[in-house]
């Protein structure tokens, strides 16, 4: 098993790559503390995993104890916490620049941006205390590309890579590794989200619009994702930090 005796904290845990991650690490053998907001999302995520290596942390990632407890919560249950996935993270609203309020803006960077600072700053002692471990931010092509009515989305995906750069250098001496993960298009409920504010009422066709324009011809599957993850978390990836990984089916090829 490529993650035995590894233990995992993965933000944004009862959504649709976080749950995809938290039953892939735990079938690769590892425990995994899954954190979000809503303790009856986390439960449903638990029940619906179904293995006594998974439980769950209510926490809100914009919060700075909250982090904290999160990291020490792992800590306590399983010894130590070797893999973050600084993966939650919301879409905001899909509108014109002139036409975005500071309210949304400001709440999109807090989760998007803050979270996962807040999350790293929590989780690199703890990574410090037990020699190492790897962190793995979930990004977007939207961070490698601009597009239009989703600048603050797009800006906060940019931002996590200059934060993932920066941090993989400052603590690369301490066997920490931090990486990016920029998926395409992913059959989840963000997408839905996305897909509406693209074309309110419009059903399907802004799915199949965007399909066309994927190289592979689909949206990605959350377990897609989650293998790119499960490679980055492990040791096969001991050489690897300060990287972006595109899993996009080629759409920024």
């Amino acid at each position: 098993m490529r993650l035995a005796d590894k233990t995992a904290v993965i933000t944004g845990g009862a959504g649709g790559i976080g749950r995809a991650a938290a039953r892939l690490f735990a079938e690769e053998g590892a425990n995994v503390l899954i954190a979000d907001l809503s303790e009856e999302a986390l439960a449903g995520a638990v029940d619906d995993i179904g293995s006594n290596q998974v439980s769950y942390c209510v926490t809100d990632v914009t919060n700075a104890a909250d982090n904290d407890r999160m990291i020490a919560v792992a800590e306590q249950r399983y010894g130590a916490v070797d893999i973050l996935l600084a993966n939650a993270g919301i879409e905001g609203a899909v509108k014109p620049t002139l036409e975005y309020d500071e309210a949304t803006f400001d709440r999109v960077m807090a989760v998007n941006v803050k979270g996962v600072w807040l999350g790293l700053k929590s989780v690199i002692p703890a990574m410090i205390r037990s020699s190492g471990g790897s962190i793995v931010i979930t990004s977007s092509v939207a961070g490698l590309s601009g597009g239009p009515n989703v600048a603050p989305y797009s800006t906060s995906k940019h931002a996590v890579i200059g934060l993932m750069r920066s941090v993989a250098k400052e603590y690369a001496a301490m066997n920490i590794r931090v990486n990016t993960v920029n998926p395409s298009p992913v059959e989840t409920r963000m997408m839905r989200s996305l897909e509406e504010g693209i074309a309110p009422g419009a059903g399907t066709t802004v799915h199949d619009r965007i399909v066309e324009r994927i190289p592979m011809g689909r949206y990605a599957e959350p377990i897609d994702i989650a293998r790119v993850m499960l490679f980055l978390a492990s040791d096969d990836a001991g050489w690897i930090t300060g990287s972006v990984y595109a899993a996009d089916g080629g759409n920024s090829a």
